[in-house]
């Protein structure tokens, strides 16, 4: 009888740090089992693309077409070289992008779609044209823009820029969460990287 208890001293303690161990190496193997299930975002494909891709190409294309057409109203007015360096600028980098995106849109078998630039009455299109994009002008605000006395151009000019730089951003980061086709996301990295930089140019030329 004085065994017994002897031996229920020594094997307690055996037995819980076995079902200690048991337990913790159970946990480890739950956790280990849910880490590929915790990453849901979307895959990015070299080859494959989304709804989100060709949105963003789509509308990108029209929001880049009316940026090109206000740069168009700078022909003629009196700038400072800060402001005609940001214009040509946007020229520079807007027209090459529009032709990439038509491109990949082409590619996809989806419709290019029309743009402001396409019609004589740019500025009385803009209701089938995107107006309700980010950044988008209104045909009123176009005519505005086009009809400001010199004077006063440049400060509009810079200031309508800036709202439509901001939301050529918005979409692109958009792009940036939900697209799956590669290129078209590094682009979209491309217009928030570049008119980022722009917008904060234009804010100091206008002293804000």
């Amino acid at each position: 009888m004085s065994g017994a208890p002897y031996g229920l001293r020594v094997t307690r303690p055996a037995r819980l740090l076995g079902t200690l161990a048991l337990g913790l190496a159970l946990a480890l193997t739950a956790c280990g089992n849910d880490e590929p299930t915790t990453d849901t975002s979307t895959q990015v494909s070299e080859t494959e693309h989304n709804d989100a891709d060709v949105a963003f190409a789509s509308d990108m294309i029209q929001h880049h077409a009316q940026a090109l057409s206000m740069v168009d109203l700078t022909v003629g007015r009196t700038l400072d070289p800060e402001v005609q360096q940001i214009a040509e600028d946007v020229r520079e980098a807007q027209g090459p992008e529009i032709e990439t995106m038509s491109d990949w849109l082409q590619e996809w078998g989806e419709e290019v779609p029309e743009t402001m630039r396409d019609h004589s009455n740019a500025g009385h299109d803009m209701e089938e044209m995107g107006e309700s994009m980010p950044g988008m002008m209104s045909g009123a605000d176009f005519d505005e823009l086009e009809n400001a006395p010199d004077t006063q151009f440049q400060a509009l000019w810079l200031e309508m820029m800036v709202a439509h730089h901001e939301g050529a951003v918005e979409m692109a980061r958009a792009e940036q969460e939900d697209g799956q086709f590669a290129p078209t996301v590094e682009l979209a990295g491309t217009v928030v990287d570049t008119q980022t930089a722009e917008i904060k140019a234009m804010k100091m030329l206008l002293g804000s």
